[in-house]
């Protein structure tokens, strides 16, 4: 995670806050009288003894956790099921996340909180499909934490009963520790990946509930075998729920829709 990875201090700036106003990782407040636009991710010292990075960690993880629990009591109170998408770079997520949104047009409200360490192109292509989006840019952090999603609430309007999905960064490590607060994460691996993913970065998939075996569609031209890829997630997470789907086709959408469905009804 983050104490040995070595992503960086930058500010977090999240859309649409105020820029005169933000809150440390450490809980420490300017005095301001309300709501935080930036949220500095932890920084490494150099030099910093086993023993101590540690309780860094734990730390950090602790003060998370208890922002995540926060999220989720405002879930639970707005009735939003919430799902935490996270994959490594270029998994075919975002294309994913907006078929997915597309499909679920006048069954379901969805809203989406994006997060890339620059740009907000994703978060357009999200609003390109209707669905409101907001975007946290995180600098130099390589993953979300529940401290910034609480804080991309703020500029949200959540309908009750309504869907929530957070694109995480592309990262297969550090997104594993920290809850959001979310009711599941969902891990998507590219068929355009190795099939040995799931066993070189199991805290990810043994942290996920399912995993979406994504742009399937390209399967006849790689030298990729399914049945090793879902052994190896398996090895990790015997419970992961496995998917095979591909955006492009909307091969494997409709089961991706009726897991949305169950779980979000309490299954």
């Amino acid at each position: 995670m983050c104490t040995t990875c070595g992503c960086g201090s930058d500010e977090v700036k999240i859309e649409g806050a105020d820029p005169h106003e933000h809150v440390h990782a450490d809980g420490t407040r300017h005095s301001h009288s309300h709501e935080h636009a930036y949220v500095p991710a932890h920084s490494h010292a150099p030099g910093t003894s086993a023993k101590r990075m540690v309780q860094i960690e734990q730390d950090i993880l602790a003060k998370n956790n208890a922002y995540a629990a926060q999220n989720r009591a405002f879930f639970a109170g707005r009735r939003v099921f919430t799902l935490n998408l996270v994959s490594s770079p270029g998994s075919g997520k975002t294309t994913l996340l907006c078929k997915t949104i597309e499909q679920l047009r006048g069954n379901q409200h969805v809203t989406v909180i994006e997060g890339d360490q620059q740009t907000s192109q994703d978060a357009e292509r999200i609003r390109a499909t209707g669905a409101p989006a907001i975007q946290i840019n995180t600098g130099k952090g390589c993953h979300l934490d529940a401290h910034m999603i609480g804080h991309a609430l703020e500029q949200l309007d959540l309908p009750e009963r309504s869907l929530l999905m957070i694109e995480n960064v592309g990262n297969l490590v550090c997104p594993a520790a920290f809850d959001l607060g979310e009711a599941h994460k969902v891990v998507i691996l590219s068929v355009t990946e190795g099939e040995d993913k799931p066993i070189k970065y199991p805290d990810m998939f043994r942290a996920a509930s399912l995993m979406l075996l994504n742009k399937c569609d390209l399967l006849p031209h790689l030298d990729f075998s399914v049945k090793e890829a879902i052994a190896y997630a398996r090895r990790v997470n015997p419970a992961i729920e496995i998917i095979e789907v591909s955006a492009k086709t909307g091969a494997g959408m409709a089961e991706w829709l009726d897991w949305i469905e169950r779980k979000s009804s309490g299954e």
